[in-house]
């Protein structure tokens, strides 16, 4: 039986699916959802080969969700989830991360902001809007991402790891995550700049924890990326 249950959410017509991507997030993923749900009563939750009980405390919830037999990585996490999306008619695609940083009630404005500028896709962005719990380490990781992604794309994104993304259904369905790992942000901005689609950057709330700053990116992944998106442009 559910444990939330959705509410009306916003009165747009337009169907908004909500893609949360976990690995290994039982304590946290069913408050996600929870919180996400009076957003948008289609929630998604693929749980990326977790060990633990994230699938059960997601379906508790009232999530719906699939499940990877082995950890793949967040960028097929979020192409499984993105797929599922397009496939039940969404409207609109919204991908949050599982560890509880994001919030849910920054969706409405981001999705009015999206309709209002035209635009295809829209970012979160944290710094112009409000970061609580940061640390200088975890500043200076996403600055080295941001010069990475400024290097391979050409595109100045102000918070180019950010996991609060919305994308227009016809943006999305163009799009195709082929890096399963952190590289993912940067090879979805090299795509976005290629297929010209408009993006606009929405100041949002990130809120870090002792959790979630246990559970981010290390200061070696901003290399890793990097070895990533070279190994997967010399593939292609």
């Amino acid at each position: 039986m559910d444990l939330c249950q959705p509410e009306s959410g916003p009165s747009d017509a337009k169907r908004i699916w909500i893609v949360i991507t976990a690995y290994q997030e039982a304590q946290t993923v069913g408050q996600v959802v929870c919180n996400s749900l009076p957003q948008s009563p289609y929630v998604i939750v693929v749980d990326d080969g977790s060990e633990d009980e994230t699938a059960q405390r997601a379906l508790e919830a009232g999530a719906h969700v699939v499940r990877h037999t082995f950890n793949l990585g967040q960028g097929a996490a979020l192409q499984t989830g993105i797929t599922f999306a397009l496939s039940e008619g969404a409207d609109l695609i919204v991908t949050m991360d599982a560890d509880g940083q994001h919030d849910p009630s920054d969706i409405a404005y981001m999705v009015a902001e999206l309709e209002a500028a035209g635009a295809d896709v829209a970012l979160g962005d944290r710094f112009s809007g409000r970061v609580i719990g940061i640390t200088w380490r975890r500043r200076i990781i996403l600055k080295c991402a941001w010069f990475l992604i400024r290097m391979t794309s050409g595109r100045a994104i102000s918070d180019s790891q950010i996991g609060l993304r919305l994308f227009s259904a016809d943006a999305a369905i163009k799009l195709s995550i082929t890096q399963n790992r952190m590289a993912y942000a940067s090879e979805l901005i090299n795509q976005i700049t290629r297929l010209k689609l408009k993006i606009i950057e929405i100041p949002v709330s990130v809120t870090y924890t002792n959790y979630s700053i246990r559970k981010g990116q290390s200061g070696f992944n901003s290399i890793n990326i990097l070895i990533d998106l070279i190994v997967g442009r010399l593939v292609k």
